[in-house]
């Protein structure tokens, strides 16, 4: 039976397909199995740790550890509930599942522009194989977006109804044009086949585990500070963005998971600040004695980013707990110890 889509948009779709009939049975509690796609990545680690604290969970990683580590998943590897998976989403995956969380893609500029045409297959074919997935066993699946789906935008802050402004041949657009195209497929399956869908716009977020050489600035600026390198600013510095903490954006993806919503839903920290100011903090924080050095900019850069965070808000009771001030210290801590250097006094 149709039913109106719990976004609110009029969109109409077909009841999604039954799950396992285990999921009724009344001799048998099983537990929900869950598969996280990219999950020995940055936020794909942290979220199957969250995921593994409920022990009705079983979870499956499939990760071709492009970006991602065993590292972080070590604590799980041999764990009963737990199963690691070296696969790539651009080729079919059979297994039985009930929520897929879909998070594999380089995320990093520095990755994605390293083989545009593989990105492009990720977003594409990996969300296509994964939507076929979540048809035939009933799941309920869930894309992490990005915020660059609204390219160089011009409305701020950004609304999910907003249709953005990307470059379709750019050198990013593998990744911003890919994700807009998972996002089509994603309401397209909902539509015609009543797939459960939810999509999650997410802003930058940082935290431990982060690769430390990826080239996002986060990263670039703790490193280069515990180096005792200059912090490279890309010009003209007053470009902004918008820091999630990780645990935050963990807790944004498993709520929107859980909740009646579709999305799209912006999820990211609303605070705004210049890479000038990032840069500043960071010094003051880590290195005093470290320079600030202007560099060229690349490409169809964005301007301005920071999400209106209203939906995330009234629709998940979400928001954001964790300000830069406080997340920075605790990936300083981590990158610390990654890069064998000793504890801060």
């Amino acid at each position: 039976m149709a039913k109106e889509s719990a976004y609110g948009n009029g969109v109409v779709a077909k009841a999604p397909p039954s799950p396992s009939p285990l999921r009724n049975s009344k001799f048998f509690q099983s537990n929900m199995r869950i598969l996280v796609t990219g999950g020995a990545g940055f936020i794909g680690s942290h979220l199957v740790d969250k995921l593994m604290e409920n022990e009705k969970n079983e979870v499956i990683v499939a990760d071709n550890f492009f970006t991602g580590s065993k590292n972080n998943l070590e604590k799980w590897i041999g764990h009963p509930r737990f199963e690691l998976i070296r696969h790539d989403v651009t080729e079919p995956l059979l297994v039985e599942v009930d929520q897929i969380y879909h998070l594999a893609c380089p995320a990093s500029p520095i990755f994605y522009k390293y083989n545009p045409v593989k990105t492009i297959k990720t977003n594409v074919i990996g969300t296509l194989n994964m939507l076929g997935l979540a048809k035939r066993v009933g799941a309920r699946i869930l894309l992490t977006s990005t915020s660059e789906v609204y390219g160089d935008p011009l409305e701020h802050p950004q609304k999910e109804e907003y249709w953005g402004n990307v470059n379709p041949i750019g050198v990013r657009s593998c990744y911003d044009e890919g994700k807009r195209v998972a996002e089509t497929l994603m309401f397209d399956y909902h539509r015609q086949h009543g797939i459960e869908i939810r999509i999650a716009r997410i802003f930058n977020t940082y935290g431990p585990r982060m690769n430390i050489d990826d080239g996002r600035v986060v990263s670039n600026f703790i490193a280069q500070a515990l180096r005792g390198e200059a912090l490279t600013v890309q010009s003209p510095g007053t470009q902004t963005r918008s820091f999630c903490f990780v645990s935050d954006m963990v807790d944004g993806l498993i709520r929107l998971m859980e909740g009646e919503c579709t999305g799209p839903i912006n999820i990211g920290n609303p605070g705004e600040f210049t890479m000038m100011e990032l840069a500043e903090t960071v010094k003051e924080l880590i290195n005093q004695k470290v320079e600030l050095k202007l560099v060229e900019n690349t490409p169809d850069d964005p301007r301005q980013r920071k999400p209106d965070v209203t939906k995330a808000k009234t629709l998940l009771g979400w928001e954001p707990n964790i300000s830069l001030l406080h997340g920075l210290p605790l990936m300083e801590e981590d990158f610390r110890q990654r890069l064998g250097l000793p504890k801060k006094a």
